[in-house]
């Protein structure tokens, strides 16, 4: 790996790198906030990082993969390539995909093992599920509301998804949803409320199945946080093709434990129009880099209102997603209108992605498109990591490397 060059007393490297450039170091570091989608560690600790070369603002990274058809070569380099695009100096990434050898896939492996044995949380997400956490720097910006939305308009597609309501105070998704607990246990294990969507299926759980809606939740840091370890590890959540994850607003301890329990977890961040709303969503995402998760986009919600009459009203400002997808190096995913349809739906329990009279559930739908097909796809498990290191999960049985 290339050896970062002299830093002056500021910090910044001396000589002909200039001193907005990131050495090859803090590159590395910011990749280690890429995981490995089957192994969920990071691509650094995997061992998976070749080489790291910074000149003039081009970074290049030699990336081995298990084996050169991996199927999960172009998440990788896409998520490289984004986590570089991210730091301040960087001009242009090249990113290189090679296989390892022998020896690298045994060490791969051994490690591999060793976290399967050592890990804290034994989650029952499928390791092909993409993860998406739903953010927002401040409450009022309707994050609750894109979380549901855009939960049933994935599972209308026909997919499986689970939404796991993590905002322990201020639970709404089962008003929104129109779904009611408790949730049932079997086999040791609370099983999700579910509710069917299009041709899909949504898996809800939530503090207010174990709560009355009008309850007040008084608890600390550290028990919200073992909250939601509980509704990842007792919860039999089966298959599932997204686990949506509305969290609280905010950076606090939920945040911040939900990068421990789920490394794969990609954040979306929710931002109003306005500027100041910007700038609070701009700490979300700094939260997340912190914490080595991925910042898949930004979604910017209550754009504006078009009245009956066609006249188009910018009421809390303009250009706040835009502006916040630019600062911190996401795409844009979507912008979605103020409209009476969603207030309403969720007052109810009818979501607006799932009204045909609603006019955003066309919007909806696009997001959940985009979603689908660019920004967090499906990706196949049926070879790379899991076929060559002989299923992991034998080591979480006790089961002797073969």
């Amino acid at each position: 790996m290339t050896v970062p060059t002299p830093s002056g007393q500021d910090g910044g490297p001396v000589g002909s790198r200039t001193l907005a450039e990131p050495t090859p170091s803090q590159v590395l570091d910011a990749l280690r906030g890429v995981v490995d989608p089957e192994l969920h560690e990071s691509v650094v600790e995997l061992g998976m990082i070749r080489h790291v070369e910074v000149d003039g603002g081009a970074v290049r990274v030699d990336v081995a993969l298990t084996i050169a058809a991996c199927p999960l070569r172009n998440q990788i380099r896409e998520d490289v390539e984004g986590r570089v695009r991210t730091m301040k100096g960087v001009r242009e990434v090249e990113v290189r995909i090679g296989a390892m050898d022998a020896a690298e896939r045994s060490a791969l492996m051994s490690r591999a093992r060793r976290s399967a044995q050592d890990s804290a949380i034994a989650i029952d997400i499928p390791p092909s599920a993409r993860v998406l956490g739903i953010v927002s720097g401040k409450g009022g910006v309707g994050k609750s509301s894109i979380a549901v939305n855009l939960a049933v308009a994935l599972a209308s597609r026909g997919l499986t998804v689970g939404l796991l309501d993590a905002d322990i105070w201020g639970f709404s998704v089962p008003r929104m949803l129109g779904v009611d607990g408790p949730l049932g246990v079997r086999d040791g294990k609370m099983q999700p409320v579910e509710r069917r969507a299009g041709s899909g299926l949504v898996k809800v759980v939530s503090m207010g199945f174990l709560a009355g809606e009008d309850d007040a939740i008084m608890w600390r840091g550290l028990v919200l946080n073992r909250a939601v370890q509980h509704f990842l590890e007792d919860v039999a959540w089966g298959e599932l093709d997204y686990l949506v994850v509305d969290l609280p607003p905010g950076t606090g301890d939920v945040q911040m434990g939900l990068a421990r329990m789920l490394p794969r977890a990609e954040l979306l961040v929710v931002t109003t129009p306005g500027l100041a709303a910007q700038k609070v969503a701009g700490r979300a995402a700094d939260m997340a880099r912190k914490g080595h998760l991925r910042v898949a986009g930004v979604v910017e919600n209550m754009s504006g209102f078009t009245c009956a009459h066609g006249e188009h009203y910018a009421l809390f400002g303009s250009g706040g997603g835009a502006r916040l997808a630019e600062e911190i190096g996401a795409p844009l995913v979507g912008s979605v209108p103020l409209d009476p349809s969603v207030a309403a739906g969720g007052d109810t329990g009818s979501p607006a992605a799932l009204d045909p009279t609603s006019p955003l559930a066309p919007v909806f739908a696009v997001l959940a498109e985009r979603i689908a097909t660019e920004i967090a796809p499906l990706v196949p498990m049926s070879s790379c990591s899991a076929r060559l290191l002989e299923r992991v999960e034998a080591a979480l049985a006790g089961t002797a490397p073969g």
